[in-house]
């Protein structure tokens, strides 16, 4: 098998083809799977994949992806999977694929059903959705800001399992039960808890500035969220493991990989070689959490005029109704990371930083880095914090900085 695997450039030559990608085996058959891709790419509409697939209007979060070599249409549930992990270099198809991903919940979720928390780094991806009244708050651009309100999402996950607890329910669905039943009894009305879906975009960039809380955020979403009715779908064009941590993989058991650069990254998302191969333009692979091997799926384009459309119809259903319980709040220049550490405040990690250093009797920016898992020029800034207060000297060139404190 070894060897047929490693014909694959042999082959793409003799073919005149871009790539060869050879599935040896296909799973479930004694076969050996050659796909040699179109010379030119078709366009699966986002209307054709729609009518196509017949979800299941009682599943609101099941999702059309895109369609498979067969010409078959895949679907996935999120609520199954339970959070989905996408990857894919710029201009791959994975900003378009996210926003299909929105407009089919949005078209089969009303705003008490299922709520979004949408996490936009870069501004221009997902602002297009601001007042829209499944919005839990305005679509956070401030990576400090996210931060925050991913924690909010923890603790009102935390409530959530103390309201269950209470009750004596095991999950969102038993709690939702629960409620029907005690209406239907009741002129005394309860509402129900909707479903929530994180959506960050850009992942590498969070992961920059605050990259701790972020992934403790992740972590505990990823470990504990699935029955609370909480699902995150974590975007990046940039799957090194500096960005997708081992346990952030191990907590986001279903990934979509679009075309990378290299193997490297394409090991970094799905484990595997293959994505490196893939054509760019919505051509994906898809790992759920049920399967061993990825599907290779055409994912569908909508664009930017249909999102609109369907934006403005909700935005014309009903007003937007913020919940101010998620509101991140406001963040001091210092956190923002716009200042060169200077502020009255102080880094919130001053302390551990000096712990660090008083403990260790060294002190270098990498160490800090490395140990408190920040960025490099918020460890500097910690250094000359540090110097200021007098716990270091100053620095004497290439030699190391000396401690001036003791424990």
């Amino acid at each position: 098998m070894n060897r047929i695997s490693n014909l694959a450039d042999d082959l793409a030559l003799a073919l005149a083809a871009k790539d060869v990608r050879i599935e040896a085996p296909i799973p479930g058959k004694s076969l050996v799977g050659i796909e040699v891709p179109n010379s030119e790419i078709a366009t699966v509409s986002f209307r054709e994949l729609w009518e196509q697939s017949k979800t299941n209007p009682d599943n609101l979060l099941e999702i059309p992806l895109g369609k498979a070599v067969n010409g078959s249409s895949r679907s996935f549930d999120l609520s199954k999977m339970p959070h989905l992990l996408v990857a894919g270099s710029t201009g791959s198809g994975k900003s378009v694929s996210v926003n299909g991903i929105i407009a089919s919940i949005l078209m089969k979720a009303r705003p008490d059903q299922v709520k979004f928390m949408m996490v936009d780094p870069k501004m221009v991806e997902l602002s297009v959705y601001n007042d829209i009244p499944h919005l839990l708050i305005p679509v956070v651009t401030n990576p400090r800001k996210a931060s925050k309100a991913l924690q909010k999402v923890v603790d009102e996950m935390e409530n959530r399992y103390a309201l269950f607890s209470a009750i004596g329910v095991r999950n969102i669905a038993g709690f939702n039960a629960k409620v029907e039943e005690f209406n239907a009894q009741s002129n005394e009305k309860q509402i129900p808890l909707p479903l929530i879906v994180v959506i960050v975009d850009e992942l590498a960039d969070l992961m920059m500035v605050a990259s701790k809380e972020v992934e403790d955020a992740i972590i505990r979403l990823g470990q504990k969220a699935r029955a609370a009715g909480i699902h995150m779908i974590l975007a990046t064009q940039r799957p090194s493991v500096d960005v997708i941590s081992g346990l952030i993989k191990a907590n986001v058991p279903s990934r979509v990989a679009f075309a990378v650069s290299s193997g490297t990254d394409s090991r970094t998302i799905l484990d595997e070689n293959g994505a490196e191969k893939l054509l760019g333009r919505g051509d994906m692979l898809f790992k759920p959490i049920d399967e061993n091997h990825p599907i290779r799926l055409q994912g569908s384009f909508i664009s930017d005029e249909d999102v609109e459309r369907i934006v403005t119809f909700i935005k014309n259903q009903a007003d937007a109704d913020y919940d101010d319980s998620f509101d991140p709040g406001e963040v001091s220049e210092l956190e923002d990371g716009n200042t060169g550490g200077s502020g009255n405040e102080g880094d919130p990690l001053f302390n551990e930083a000096r712990t660090l250093v008083v403990e260790t009797q060294k002190a270098s920016a990498s160490m800090i880095q490395r140990r408190l898992s920040v960025g490099f020029n918020r460890a500097t800034r910690l250094m000359e914090e540090l110097e200021a207060a007098g716990v270091i000297g100053p620095a004497e060139g290439t030699k190391p900085r000396k401690v001036l404190q003791q424990e």
